[in-house]
């Protein structure tokens, strides 16, 4: 089991329902859940599930539906999203999705909230034809704190005298997802928890993270909190474990030229790169964490260390789910050491 005592890294999962060619979309749904057990059964805190649209890569697009799904199937592990792409929805409904969430599973239920898209323009448009409604987060993410933990909206407020029901003697965590100094600053200022995505920026994590903590003002927590999300992938050995990054790698690299699609399994994924590409690839390999857990494991320690954080939630991609599924046990037995 992972250990939670406090000074020692805690690692969580963020997964998001990556497709794979030869694999039907529904096949890669059905995968998290059984991942979201296997997981809990090695001991992680957190499984947090992302929200993306009209994405061939990546199919998740209704966490807090997977989220009922694994509160059904799990007994122990905090379930969450990281995140909701708040600006698409009312914070009304959202409040009421989440207490519904949270009675199935209580005290074990994380609301992360962000403010990007999670898509192109155009299903941006589809969720909210609003242009501006990202304008709008900051009070959209007060009115939802308010509706989540019961509180009044003010005279003159829509909202005054509705409650979000069902109401119980737990409610859901709310976080603050961000890959700048935008979502760092709004956390600090109305003291909620913070995850940085690291996978996203990861230039940008040390600043973030330095402005969340100097910033800090207690609110819903009374001293910062604060998790760094990160790509990794593990093997028994170093030279699988780069193999089997190939999928992942062509697909960031197809990204770049404005390509989406399923992952290939690492025996097709290779292509020939342009003198560019080339240099974008050596530098992704630099940046990510692959290897042995205990190559890993150095990584995320050394991360976390210099970011000052004390949870990390690790993403990772793979064609194959028997090869997900055996990183996350690798990584859970370096660090249950």
């Amino acid at each position: 089991m992972l250990p939670s005592m406090t000074g020692k890294l805690k690692l969580s999962v963020l997964d998001q329902s990556v497709a794979g060619v030869g694999r039907p979309q529904d096949e890669s749904i059905r995968n998290t859940v059984a991942l979201a057990q296997h997981c809990e059964a090695l001991g992680y805190s957190r499984f947090w599930l992302s929200e993306h649209h009209s994405l061939p890569t990546i199919v998740g697009t209704a966490p807090e539906v997977l989220m009922a799904a694994i509160a059904a199937t799990t007994q122990r592990i905090r379930i969450g999203s990281a995140g909701v792409m708040l600006p698409h929805y009312s914070p009304f409904k959202v409040a009421e999705q989440f207490r519904v969430l949270d009675a199935l599973a209580p005290g074990r239920i994380d609301l992360g909230v962000g403010r990007a898209p999670g898509s192109d323009h155009r299903t941006a448009m589809l969720l909210n034809p609003d242009t501006r409604a990202s304008e709008r987060f900051p009070q959209q993410v007060m009115e939802l704190r308010a509706w989540i933990h019961g509180e009044e909206m003010p005279e003159g407020h829509a909202g005054h005298g509705i409650q979000a029901l069902p109401m119980a003697t737990t409610v859901p965590q709310l976080w603050m997802l961000g890959s700048s100094g935008y979502g760092a600053q709004l956390a600090a200022h109305l003291g909620l928890p913070y995850a940085f995505a690291h996978f996203i920026a990861e230039d940008a994590a040390q600043q973030a993270m330095e402005l969340y903590r100097h910033m800090f003002t207690p609110g819903l927590i009374g001293k910062p909190q604060a998790a760094v999300c990160v790509w990794a992938l593990a093997a028994d050995t170093e030279e699988e474990a780069w193999h089997l990054f190939k999928s992942r790698e062509r697909a960031r690299m197809d990204r770049n030229l404005g390509r989406f699609g399923p992952l290939l399994p690492p025996e097709q994924a290779e292509r020939a790169y342009a003198p560019a590409e080339l240099a974008a690839r050596e530098d992704l390999r630099r940046k990510v964490m692959v290897g042995t857990a205990k190559q890993v494991g150095e990584r995320l320690r050394a991360l976390a260390a210099d970011l000052q954080v004390e949870e990390v939630a690790v993403i990772t991609w793979t064609w194959d789910p028997a090869a997900q599924r055996q990183s996350y046990e690798l990584l859970a037995r370096e660090f249950g050491q």
